[in-house]
């Protein structure tokens, strides 16, 4: 198997090898692809050495999967001419995810959707990711009607550039900035581009996407985001309205057995979910789990995940292994 990462160089990039070498995927020929500035570099995979080269010279050795991670700009201007050179393409951007023939994909949702004339799939916004992969069994269950939902996103959800800008700040150093505030000691609730509504565009992307995955667009979702001082992961404050009622033990029962999401709920003991221990870990951590005591057959919960992990670059590997396992075997 040949395979190629695009952007990886970046900060998703450089996750998606890593996680590559943790979980023992091991390409004949692996092809680390950048922006023209960062070609001739050396990225080093799995203890050797490689050096970045540019899309058309990956065009021409045809890896079998090219997970991209280089934005949305590049996706649209290149996913297509890999895809017609016969490579599946797993794209990490915003480009493809809402496009009605390219399926959105969490492996442990939907990945059965999948075929191999499947040429683009796309990987869906990392607050989207960590939020279905609770809301799926729920839904499956009690029928969700209305979700309200404020992500708390970290930094590294912005890039290296706003990473820079909190550690520049804490350090008391005029640097470049990535956001229109400062961010150390503050919160902003901007994430994306403001829409005519007065949503953002990260708004938007976490009620279309949602409804895409658990494949139900009769659901109501209203999302507001704010950015955080963090560096480790995600925070979401989940309000979730259901057709059915629901015992609370069945409902700790039910996440506690759902692969990919582990329960953190022991308030008296201060245990529940935080970005700081979430660093690193490609689970997506689940507690505060509570009735809603002003509406009825309503929870509320508290949902966190490394964004750079599961909300990005473990999340397309898995798609790859989901390939490579089902449909090029």
């Amino acid at each position: 198997m040949k395979l190629a990462v695009v952007g990886a160089t970046g900060l998703v990039g450089r996750e998606i090898i890593k996680v590559l070498e943790e979980r023992n995927i091991r390409p004949e020929k692996f092809y680390p692809v950048a922006s023209q500035k960062s070609v001739g570099s050396i990225i080093e995979f799995a203890g050797n050495p490689y050096t970045v080269i540019d899309h058309p010279d990956v065009l021409s050795l045809k890896p079998e999967i090219a997970i991209f991670s280089a934005g949305a700009g590049t996706s649209k201007e290149w996913a297509r001419r890999y895809a017609e050179a016969g490579i599946t393409v797993i794209d990490n951007s915003s480009a493809w995810r809402m496009d009605k023939d390219i399926p959105l994909i969490v492996p442990e949702i939907n990945a059965g959707i999948l075929k191999k004339t499947h040429k683009i799939i796309a990987n869906p916004n990392c607050s989207t990711i960590q939020l279905v992969m609770v809301l799926s069994p729920l839904h499956l269950r009690y029928r969700i009607k209305r979700i309200v939902v404020a992500t708390y996103q970290s930094v590294t959800g912005t890039g290296i550039r706003a990473v820079r800008q909190l550690e520049n700040e804490r350090r008391g150093i005029k640097g470049e900035m990535a956001y229109p505030h400062p961010i150390d000691l503050n919160l902003f609730p901007h994430g994306g581009s403001f829409l005519p509504n007065g949503y953002t565009t990260e708004e938007d992307k976490l009620v279309n996407e949602t409804r895409k995955i658990l494949n139900d667009d009769s659901i109501r979702i209203t999302a507001t985001i704010a950015r955080v001082p963090v560096i480790g992961g995600h925070s979401e404050a989940v309000n979730i309205e259901f057709e059915k009622d629901f015992v609370l033990d069945n409902v700790f029962s039910l996440l506690r057995n759902t692969p990919g999401v582990v329960v953190q709920d022991s308030p008296a003991e201060n245990i529940y979910p935080m970005p700081l221990f979430s660093k690193g870990r490609d689970e997506v951590f689940v507690g505060r789990i509570r009735r809603d005591e002003s509406q009825l057959n309503s929870l509320n919960l508290w949902v966190v995940a490394d964004n750079l992990r599961k909300g990005a670059a473990t999340n397309a590997v898995q798609i790859a292994e989901y390939i490579l396992g089902h449909l090029l075997c």
